[in-house]
């Protein structure tokens, strides 16, 4: 099986060629670039340098969310373009997972992948490593850095990595042991291929039923909804008083 895996769910734009175990070839970019700048010539490349083209491919695997918006719009869009003529089919990845993927040889590890949220908020969800893989501790969820600290507490043996990492470690500084090393702490396409080669026979979709996992509603959604509830509100207090 040969997989193209994509992440652009962050900072950091990157995609692979997997062919069963072995990396064909893969790319990682944190330069300021913007993803729709970046992503496709890197895509391009990769086949080229593999002698390969997207007619090839068993699949395209992407990240799916948690994530930015944007990014993850650009990479679903990417996928879905690549796949679309051939109808190629598509494995949507979680990011907290394909990054807990990093540390898959560190058994023993409790693996915590974190993504800002903002708001004082983080993407998370935890990870033990077993000499046999990565299993799920929690589902993604949108937690606050507070609440996040407070499980972690007492734990040992501790990877912390994602976008969120650092962000995370500075909020509570005893933590800054866990930090995990920067060769697995970013997000990673090698990874993601790896997800979705253990996910593909139960998570495969076509390229038109891809879409986005959001935790959270855009930003522009969320004031929408806020204005509507204060009108709602206004109204009612309106007619009270009549």
């Amino acid at each position: 099986m040969i997989l193209l895996g994509i992440d652009t769910s962050a900072t950091t734009c990157t995609a692979a060629l997997v062919r069963d175990q072995k990396v064909l070839g893969a790319f990682s970019r944190r330069d300021g670039m913007t993803h729709s700048e970046t992503l496709l010539p890197g895509v391009l490349s990769l086949l080229k340098g593999a002698a390969l083209d997207v007619g090839r491919l068993d699949a395209i695997a992407v990240s799916a969310g948690p994530g930015s918006f944007t990014g993850l719009r650009i990479g679903i869009a990417t996928a879905k373009g690549l796949a679309y003529d051939r109808d190629l089919p598509c494995v949507p990845v979680s990011t907290l997972e394909a990054l807990a993927e990093n540390a898959s040889d560190r058994a023993g590890s409790l693996v915590c992948a974190v993504m800002d949220a903002r708001r004082g908020e983080f993407y998370n969800a935890l990870f033990n490593v077993t000499e046999s893989g990565v299993e799920r501790l929690t589902e993604d969820r949108a937690v606050s850095g507070q609440a996040l600290y407070e499980e972690l507490s007492g734990e040992k043996n501790t990877l912390i990595l994602g976008d969120g990492a650092e962000k995370f470690v500075g909020a509570f500084p005893e933590l800054a042991p866990f930090l995990a090393p920067e060769d697995i702490r970013w997000q990673s396409g090698v990874s993601v291929c790896r997800v979705a080669q253990r996910r593909f026979d139960t998570d495969k979709t076509t390229c038109r039923m891809l879409s986005p996992r959001y935790l959270r509603l855009p930003q522009a959604e969320r004031e929408w909804l806020r204005r509507q509830e204060e009108n709602h509100q206004e109204s009612e207090q309106t007619g009270e008083k009549k």
